[in-house]
C-alpha cells in the first residue's frame, strides 16, 4: 500500500489490544470479595471454559473438513481462490480467540464487579465497563489487525497488471478471510443462545413460577448454568458476531472502492485504504471514550445511561470532526461525499441505539405499558410485548433507509446514476457505524458482566445494600445489551448490502476467469466484462422484479429468515424442557435443596444446557450454509441475489423485533421487581416473568443470530460465485 496514513490502522490495532491489555490487568489485581463469592465464581468460569471447550473441539472437525474441501475446489478444480482455505481457517481461528478471551474477562470479572458494589456503585461501574472494554478493544484490535495483515500478504503476493482490476482481486480474494469469522460466529451466537436460554427458562419456570424462590437463589438447580449462559451467549456470541461484522463491513467496503475506481490508480488506493484508516481512527477515539464513564454514588437509571452515552457519543461526535482531516491528507475522491456517508453511518447507528433503548428501557412508556398490562395476566403482557415489538421496527427501519439513501446520494456524489461510487458510499456508512465498535461493544459487555455480578451478590448472601448496587447496574445492563443488539442489527444491514454489490464483484471475476471477456446485452449491445459497470450486468443476468428466478428466490430468502428462527427456537423449548424436568427431579429427590440445606447438582444442568447447544446449533447452521449454495447452483446469479435481498429486508425487520420484544418483556419484570404495579411475588410479576420467560430465546437466540445470517448467507454467496457462473443449472 502506497498510502502513508494507511498505517493508522495497524498502529491502532496494536494499542487498542495494548489498552485491553492494561484494563485486564488492571481488572485482576480487583479484590475477588469472600470465599463464598470466589466459590460461586469458579462454578461460573469452570461451567463457561467447559462449553468453550466443547464447541471449539467440535468447530475444529467442521472447519479441517470445509478447508479441506476449498482446498481440493482451489488445486484441484480452480473454481475457489487458492488463498481461501488459509485465509477461512484463518477467519475461524481469530473469531473463536476473541470470544475466548472475551468468556475469561467477563468470569472473572462478575465477582469483582459484585465485591466491588459492597463499598460504592461507581467503584463496580468502573470494574465492570472496563471490563466490557478489554472484550471490545480486543474484538476491534483482533479484527482490524488481522484484516490489514491479509490484505498485505494478499497484496505482496498478487502480480502486477496494467488495468485496475488488479486490486479488485486483491480485496475480493482477502474478504474470504470473513467466511471462516461467520461461520464460526454463527455457531457462537446460536449455540450460544440455545445455551443461555435453555438455562434460564428452566431456572425461571421451575424456580421462580413454579417453587416461588428469587432469582439467582443458590437452591436453583440451574442458576450456575443460567449465570454461564450469560457469557456464553451475550459475550463469547456477541464479540464473534461484531468480529466478523467488523471485518466484513471494512473488506466489503475495501473491494466497493478497488472496484469504483478502476480508472484512476491513486483514487483507487485511496479507496480501499479509507475503510481501514476509518476503523483505526475509530479505535483510538473509542480508547478516549472509555476514560470518561464514570458516575457517583446513588445515581440513578437516567444518570447511568448518561454515564455511559457520554463516552460514546462523545467518540462519535470526534470520530465525524477528524475524518475529513484525516481524507484530506489522504487526497480522497470526493472528499466531503465520503465524509456524508461516514456522518449517515454514525448518525444511522446513534438513531437506532436510541430507538431501542426507548422501546426496551424501563425509563419509557413502551415498558412500562407492557408492566401495566402485566396486572390483567400473562396474556395480555404478551400481546402488549408483542404490539411493542412489532412498533419498535419503525424508527430502525426509517433510519436505515435513510441513512443508506444519503450514504449513496453522497458517495455517488449525488449523481444516482453513479451506481458504483454511490455502493462504496453505502459500504463505508457501515464502517463509520462500526468505528467506534470498541467502546460500543464494551457498553454491551458491560451487561452480562453486571448480570453475573447480581447473581453472585444473591448467591453469596450479600447485604441488601449491596444488591441494590448490582440491581442497578444490572438493569442498565439489560438496557445496553438491548441496545447493542440493535446497533449490530443494523449493522448488519448494511454491511449485508455493501456485501450483496461486492458479489457482483466477484461474478465479474469469475466471468473473466472462464473466459467470458465480452457481455452481449440487449439490442445487441456488446460491453467488455472488464468495463461493464453494476447496471450492465443487472441486465446481462435479468435481474429485474419481472424475472420469476428473482422473485422466486426473493420468497426463498423471506422464508428461510423464518425458518431459521423457528429452528432456534424450537431449539430452544426442547433444551429448557430437558432443564426443567432436571430441576423438578432435583426438588422431588432432595427436599433439602428447597429447605437449603443441601447443596443441588449445579454441574448436571450445565451439561445439560451444553450438549443441547452442541446439538441443536447443527441444523441451522447448515439451513444458513446449504440455501446460498442451492441457489448458485440451481437459480444461478440471478436467483443468488433474489434470495440474499429477500434474506436481508425480511431478516432485519424480524431480527427488530424479536430483540426488542424480549428485551422490553425482559425491562418490564426489572421495573414491577423494583416496586411498580404490586413488586416482587404479585400477579403482575408472575404475569411478567411469563412474559419474560416467552421473550428470553426471541431476544438472545433468535433475533441476534438472524443478523449473522444475513451477512453469512452473503459471505457464501460471494465464495461459491463460481459455480453460479459456470455451473448453475
Amino acid at each position: 500500500m502506497t498510502e502513508p496514513l494507511f498505517w493508522l490502522a495497524p498502529a491502532a490495532a496494536a494499542v487498542g489490544l495494548g489498552f485491553a491489555l492494561v484494563f485486564f490487568l488492571e481488572m485482576r489485581r480487583q479484590d475477588e470479595g469472600t470465599p463464598a463469592m470466589r466459590r460461586i465464581g469458579a462454578h461460573v468460569r469452570a461451567g463457561a471454559m467447559a462449553y468453550l471447550k466443547r464447541q471449539y473441539r467440535i468447530m475444529l472437525w467442521v472447519f479441517t473438513g470445509l478447508a479441506l474441501l476449498f482446498a481440493v475446489l482451489a488445486f484441484g478444480t480452480g473454481l475457489q481462490s487458492r488463498w481461501l482455505p488459509l485465509t477461512f481457517l484463518c477467519g475461524g481461528f481469530f473469531s473463536a480467540l476473541a470470544g475466548y478471551c472475551g468468556m475469561q474477562t467477563a468470569t472473572l470479572a462478575s465477582g469483582r464487579t459484585a465485591a466491588a458494589a459492597r463499598s460504592s456503585l461507581p467503584r463496580g461501574l468502573r470494574i465492570a465497563f472496563r471490563s466490557g472494554a478489554v472484550i471490545g478493544l480486543t474484538v476491534v484490535g483482533l479484527g482490524l489487525g488481522s484484516a490489514v495483515f491479509w490484505l498485505l500478504v494478499i497484496d505482496w503476493s498478487t502480480p502486477p497488471a496494467e488495468d485496475g482490476h488488479r486490486l479488485v482481486l486483491v480485496t475480493t480474494t482477502v474478504l474470504t478471510f470473513s467466511m471462516g469469522a461467520s461461520l464460526q460466529a454463527l455457531f457462537a451466537r446460536v449455540g450460544g443462545g440455545i445455551y443461555t436460554k435453555a438455562a434460564d427458562v428452566g431456572a425461571d419456570l421451575v424456580g421462580k413460577v413454579e417453587a416461588g424462590i428469587p432469582e439467582d437463589d443458590p437452591r436453583n438447580p440451574a442458576v450456575i448454568a443460567d449465570n454461564v449462559g450469560d457469557n456464553v451467549g451475550d459475550v463469547a456470541g456477541m464479540g464473534a458476531d461484531l468480529f466478523e461484522s467488523y471485518c466484513g463491513s471494512i473488506l466489503a467496503a475495501s473491494a466497493l472502492g478497488a472496484a469504483a475506481y478502476t480508472t484512476a490508480p491513486q483514487d483507487q488506493v485511496s479507496a480501499v485504504c479509507a475503510p481501514f484508516v476509518i476503523a483505526g481512527l475509530g479505535l483510538l477515539l473509542s480508547v478516549a471514550g472509555i476514560f470518561l464513564v464514570r458516575t457517583r454514588e446513588g445515581a440513578d437509571q437516567e444518570e447511568l445511561l448518561r454515564a455511559l452515552a457520554r463516552g460514546t457519543n462523545t467518540s462519535a461526535a470526534t470520530v465525524l470532526l477528524a475524518s475529513p482531516l484525516v481524507f484530506y491528507w489522504m487526497d480522497m475522491p470526493n472528499l466531503w461525499g465520503i465524509w456524508g456517508a461516514v456522518a449517515a453511518g454514525l448518525v444511522t447507528g446513534v438513531v437506532i441505539g436510541r430507538a431501542t433503548e426507548h422501546a426496551t428501557s424501563a425509563s419509557h412508556a413502551p415498558t412500562r405499558s407492557i408492566a401495566a398490562a402485566a396486572e390483567e395476566g400473562a396474556a395480555t403482557a404478551l400481546i402488549s410485548g408483542l404490539g411493542t415489538g412489532m412498533l419498535s421496527t419503525a424508527l430502525p427501519v426509517l433510519a436505515v433507509v435513510t441513512g443508506t439513501l444519503l450514504a449513496f446520494l453522497s458517495g455517488a456524489g449525488f449523481d444516482p446514476g453513479n451506481i458504483s461510487e454511490g455502493l462504496y458510499g453505502v459500504a463505508v456508512a457501515a464502517v463509520g457505524m462500526l468505528s467506534t465498535l470498541g467502546i460500543t461493544l464494551a457498553s454491551d459487555a458491560y451487561g452480562p458482566i453486571a448480570d453475573n455480578a447480581g447473581g453472585n451478590a444473591e448467591m453469596s448472601g450479600l447485604g441488601p445494600e449491596v444488591r441494590a448496587r448490582t440491581d442497578a447496574l444490572d438493569s442498565l445492563g439489560n438496557t445496553t445489551a438491548a441496545t447493542g443488539k440493535g446497533f449490530a442489527i443494523g449493522s448488519a444491514a448494511l454491511t449485508a448490502m455493501a456485501l450483496i454489490a461486492t458479489y457482483l464483484e466477484v461474478v465479474r471475476i469469475e466471468l473473466l476467469r472462464v473466459g467470458q471477456h465480452m457481455l452481449e446485452l440487449r439490442d445487441g449491445l456488446i460491453v467488455a466484462t472488464g468495463q461493464a459497470d453494476l447496471a450492465d450486468f443487472m441486465l446481462y443476468f435479468n435481474v429485474t422484479l419481472l424475472n420469476p428466478v428473482v422473485l422466486v428466490s426473493v420468497f426463498l430468502g423471506a422464508m428461510v429468515a423464518f425458518v431459521f428462527s423457528g429452528m432456534t427456537m424450537q431449539a430452544v423449548g426442547r433444551a429448557a424442557g430437558q432443564m426443567v424436568i432436571e430441576v423438578r427431579r432435583q426438588f422431588a429427590a432432595d427436599p433439602g435443596i428447597l429447605a437449603g440445606s443441601s447443596e443441588p447438582d449445579y454441574t448436571r444442568c450445565v451439561e445439560i444446557s451444553t450438549a443441547a447447544a452442541q446439538r441443536e446449533m447443527i441444523a441451522p447452521s447448515l439451513l444458513a450454509v446449504t440455501a446460498p449454495l442451492a441457489v448458485s447452483v440451481l437459480l444461478g446469479v440471478p436467483g443468488v441475489i433474489g434470495l440474499l435481498v429477500g434474506a436481508l429486508s425480511t431478516g432485519f425487520v424480524l431480527a427488530v423485533f424479536l430483540s426488542n420484544s424480549g428485551g422490553a418483556w425482559d425491562n418490564a419484570k426489572k421495573y414491577i421487581e423494583a416496586g411498580h404495579h404490586g413488586g416482587k411475588g404479585s400477579a403482575a410479576h408472575r404475569a411478567a416473568v411469563i412474559g419474560d420467560t416467552v421473550g428470553d430465546p426471541l431476544k438472545d437466540t433468535s433475533g441476534p443470530s438472524l443478523n449473522i445470517l444475513v451477512k453469512l448467507m452473503s459471505i457464501i454467496a460471494i465464495t461459491v460465485a463460481g459455480l453460479a457462473v459456470s455451473w448453475s443449472l
